[in-house]
């Protein structure tokens, strides 16, 4: 069962602004991206639904993460389907998020009151998520879909809207500050977050360093 209400998801990806998105095969790999992140100020962050079993490292992220995170909001992205968006749900996602809109995956969720973000490509499937039910709307792939200047332009008609793209969102304030000054509610971002070292590696401290200096620069953007 979710321990965050939807509000609670909604509220903390505007507070902090970033939300990482991240996938391995290996649980102990994940905990430590996970409380990397976390003590560098993450409170929200998406698991993807990418490859066998995922849904067993989820179910063992989100009892670890309710011990050692406990103010972390663990949810599930890349879900395209009723069915999986149940499983997910059982296993304690506090969010799913989805690279397209599924009004069956919105039913599901809207039951349980759990907060659900559909990838949106237009106007009118912002329209109609929000219609759904959405507090937050991802538009996927960010940059692909028209990147910062469709974000603007979408908020002229539709100024309630709360917009998180992912893809193309990249950890520097040159690249972040475009996508706030258009009026994202947050950003989701993948591999350009997550630091490694010279062996390839991934490196927790670094990924500390680096998630801190993220969420800093976007306190500064919207000082």
């Amino acid at each position: 069962m979710a321990r965050f209400s939807r509000i609670d998801v909604a509220v903390a990806m505007k507070e902090t602004g970033v939300v990482p998105v991240f996938y391995h095969n290996d649980v102990e790999v994940c905990k430590q991206i996970l409380k990397a992140c976390y003590d560098g100020g993450t409170r929200v962050f998406e698991f993807v639904n990418r490859g066998d079993f995922a849904h067993e490292v989820f179910g063992e992220l989100v009892k670890w993460a309710a011990v050692e995170c406990p103010e972390l909001i663990l949810g599930i992205g890349s879900v395209v389907d009723a069915g999986t968006t149940s499983l997910y749900i059982q296993l304690g996602a506090n969010f799913v998020v989805s690279p397209i809109l599924n009004a069956d995956m919105a039913k599901v969720c809207n039951r349980r009151k759990i907060a659900w973000s559909p990838g949106c490509g237009s106007l009118t499937e912002i329209s109609y998520a929000e219609e759904l039910g959405a507090e937050v709307v991802k538009i996927f792939p960010g940059s692909q879909v028209g990147g910062p200047s469709f974000v603007k332009a979408v908020m002229g008609p539709f100024k309630w809207s709360s917009i998180m793209p992912t893809g193309g969102v990249e950890p520097t304030e040159e690249n972040l500050k475009v996508w706030f000054d258009a009026g994202v509610h947050c950003v989701g971002m993948g591999s350009k977050l997550f630091v490694k070292d010279s062996n390839g590696q991934y490196d927790y401290t670094g990924l500390t360093a680096k998630v801190k200096e993220t969420l800093d620069i976007v306190k500064k953007l919207r000082s």
